[in-house]
């Protein structure tokens, strides 16, 4: 089984105002003013809950958009405050994505397996974090939510990209839990605002895409190493910010 594998880790410095190529990865990503931009070449099928275009859709861009607490003073409504920032990025089609999280601080993760290649991007914040099952009285402030999209190289039916969003969601969850993150003494499986996005080119050639298939696991390898390195720099900003605090104070 032939396995490639490229991962990078970007940061505001590094990619701020700047694309981000590479002869293997299917789009283009781009850091600039609290977004982070991947541009497909060609539309493709997509697959979210996404706030502004949940369900299967055919767009050429997917966006993280960062907003943070001074973006939303007390009254102010989220959904216009985000409509805002879209209409004003012209991401009108765009698939969008929102996160508290410096979206500088993105991962990049290309696995191919046999004939099939998974491009993992994701921003990842955990002081949202929750166990599935047993909700915390309050969610936290701070560096919130997991945003992940998965590009497939092949085309996928309506049946294998419900059965690839269960795939991501099922790396993401098993990073956490390696990570040994815990919140009030209890191992957290995702935060309470997690979005995954599942892109693909048109078309239903693939009609399977579980854990048995070449598609399958590399779904499940980008998205791990993805969430791996988002969680270690997650874990290295809060520190740092910790440290910061007790100097301040």
């Amino acid at each position: 089984m032939r396995r490639l594998e490229f991962a990078s880790t970007e940061t505001s410095a590094q990619t701020e105002n700047c694309a981000v190529s590479s002869s293997s990865l299917p789009f283009t990503l781009v850091h600039k003013q609290r977004l982070l931009i991947a541009t497909f070449g060609a539309p493709q099928k997509m697959l979210s809950w996404s706030l502004t275009k949940p369900g299967i859709q055919h767009a050429r861009q997917v966006a993280w958009i960062e907003i943070r607490d001074a973006d939303l003073p007390a009254g102010a409504d989220a959904e216009q405050v985000i409509a805002g920032r879209i209409a004003k990025a012209n991401l009108d089609d765009a698939v969008t994505l929102i996160t508290s999280r410096d979206v500088g601080r993105h991962h990049v993760a290309d696995v191919a397996v046999e004939d099939a290649i998974a491009t993992c991007v994701s921003t990842v914040g955990l002081s949202n974090g929750e166990r599935v099952g047993e909700r915390f009285a309050r969610p936290r402030a701070g560096l919130g939510t997991i945003n992940t999209m998965v590009h497939a190289s092949l085309p996928l039916s309506d049946a294998a990209m419900i059965e690839a969003i269960t795939i991501v969601a099922e790396a993401r969850t098993t990073a956490i839990l390696d990570s040994g993150v815990r919140r009030s003494g209890v191992a957290i499986t995702g935060t309470g605002t997690d979005c995954i996005v599942v892109a693909a080119p048109p078309g239903d050639t693939v009609r399977f895409a579980g854990l048995h298939t070449a598609i399958g696991e590399a779904i499940g390898a980008a998205v791990y190493r993805s969430m791996r390195d988002g969680i270690a720099t997650w874990l290295q900003d809060t520190q740092d910010m910790r440290l910061a605090v007790g100097v301040e104070s």
